[in-house]
């Protein structure tokens, strides 16, 4: 792991002081098991520390080395892994994991078992410190390892059909007389699921944590800014044109060939690393989770997709809780969040009323309109019901010229009113829908031109809304903390009144 991913020669053990060595006689053989681990491994524990750069920026590795004692984590071990996440969170320095492990140490029982603990709360301060945790599974991970350092990842990703997991197949088929099912512990399955990000090949891990890294620290190498510029904020292009109808914007923004999220990522944003899910084993597909940056400027970006919108992949109380993930990274490591609003609404479904639908958009809402960090929300097209307004609050709120919010699509307003559904349109010209509705209504601060279609555009209107995007999140960072919390809360209680 370290000539994959540190640049050549920058590698400085961590690792010189000496282990606090366990009680060798809990276990018969213990001691020999030890030093012949040693010879076999050519290491002195089950795991290496240290730091070196990475493209220049320091970076502190915390490897296994399985070839002693299958990588086990004994008291020695979680000593020295404790004392390494210490010393980067002091020095404010950025971690990798990779660990490859078959657990805990069984030659010294309970108490190595409980060294768990002592590495959650390791790993939980650093993350509260602001700082990045990025992990990279390896074949074997499995037991304490992947319960503890192996699964706090704020990025995670794991080798190509690796075996991961928290009971090991041999304990199982010991313990039950039964093969464990296949397929179920591996890398890809976890990957589909949203238990991990991604599935890498080793040679790629040097590429995604630099990238990752660009976007989650505060301090890049180069030669980019990492607060915004001095100078007056750039003024997004505005929209003068005359304001739409509003079935004339609906219509519009349902266009099968106008550019969705994905695009616009796709176009405009540049070291794009994709997540997957809430990281506890549900991935609608239906919202993207992305980090990026937008002309310079870095973001957690949560993304409604409406070319993954369907039947079958409804934006239901799963894609909710991947947002609500998110969330806590951007407010964890002090990156602003980005929100790109695009949905015909949320599941109509009993698997959706039984899974929490209206909790997880509550906890949205209340997650996202207190969040310490900075946020922008963009209003790109369909603007439904409450899935939409779960991403709405924010500190900067952008809308394209034919984006819309309304609390139901107006075929269900007019069914509620009229008791049909004929009347969609009328009922439409009524709600105050529009993007010209929402920023005379303080909804929205910006409308981002269209001309006359970002269906007709779509690589000019992407790039015109990057701009808007980025002049937004540098004037939204130049607030003051307190200012900028104040200010999002009182738009929100005020919003409507005389």
């Amino acid at each position: 792991m370290l000539d994959l991913v540190l640049d050549e020669g920058s590698f400085l053990s961590w690792d010189d002081a000496p282990l606090r060595s366990p009680d060798v006689d809990t276990a018969p053989g213990y001691a020999t098991d030890l030093e012949r681990a040693a010879q076999k491994s050519g290491v002195d524990e089950a795991v290496v520390t240290g730091e070196g750069t990475l493209r220049g920026r320091r970076v502190v590795l915390i490897a296994c080395e399985f070839d002693f004692l299958a990588g086990s984590i004994g008291i020695a071990a979680a000593e020295r892994i404790v004392s390494a996440i210490e010393r980067a969170t002091a020095e404010r320095l950025p971690i990798l994991a990779s660990p490859t492990s078959g657990g805990t140490r069984m030659q010294e029982g309970t108490v190595a078992f409980l060294q768990m603990v002592k590495i959650s709360a390791a790993v939980a301060g650093h993350k509260t410190a602001g700082l990045p945790y990025l992990v990279y599974l390896r074949h074997p991970t499995t037991g304490g390892v992947f319960a503890s350092w192996g699964s706090l990842g704020h990025v995670s990703v794991a080798e190509p059909g690796a075996l991961i997991g928290f009971l090991g197949p041999r304990v199982y088929e010991a313990l039950y007389d039964a093969p464990f099912p296949e397929g179920v512990q591996v890398s890809e399955n976890l990957a589909e699921r949203g238990m991990i990000d991604g599935v890498v090949v080793p040679g790629e891990v040097r590429d995604l944590t630099a990238t990752a890294l660009r976007v989650l620290c505060e301090d890049p190498p180069d030669d980019d800014e990492p607060t915004p510029p001095p100078g007056p904020v750039p003024e997004p292009e505005s929209d003068t044109g005359e304001a739409p109808g509003a079935w004339d914007a609906i219509t519009r923004s349902r266009r099968r060939d106008r550019p969705g999220a994905r695009a616009f990522l796709d176009r405009v944003a540049t070291d794009l690393v994709r997540l997957s899910g809430t990281g506890q084993g549900e991935d609608s597909g239906a919202l993207l989770l992305s980090l990026a940056r937008f002309r310079g400027r870095s973001a957690v970006v949560l993304a409604q997709d409406r070319d993954a919108e369907h039947e079958s992949h409804p934006l239901g109380p799963s894609a909710l809780r991947s947002a609500r993930r998110g969330m806590r990274i951007a407010a964890e490591l002090g990156v602003p969040l980005v929100l790109l609003i695009d949905t015909r609404g949320a599941a109509l479904s009993q698997e959706a009323e039984e899974g929490g639908l209206a909790g997880e958009i509550a906890r949205s809402l209340a997650d996202l309109v207190t969040l310490p960090t900075p946020t922008v929300s963009v209003i790109l097209g369909q603007g439904t019901g409450g899935a939409a307004l779960a991403l709405l609050p924010a500190d900067r709120v952008l809308c394209a010229r034919h984006g819309w919010l309304a609390p139901l699509p107006p075929e269900g307003a007019s069914a509620i009113l009229h008791h049909d559904t004929s009347r969609a349109a009328e009922v439409a010209a009524t709600q105050g829908v529009t993007s010209a509705d929402l920023a005379a209504a303080g909804i929205v601060d910006v409308v981002v031109p269209e001309r006359p279609d970002a269906a007709d555009e779509p690589d000019a209107f992407c790039d015109r809304l990057a701009d808007a995007v980025a002049s937004a999140l540098i004037e939204v960072r130049r607030r003051p903390p307190e200012r900028r919390y104040s200010q999002r809360m009182s738009r929100y209680r005020h919003l409507g009144l005389p």
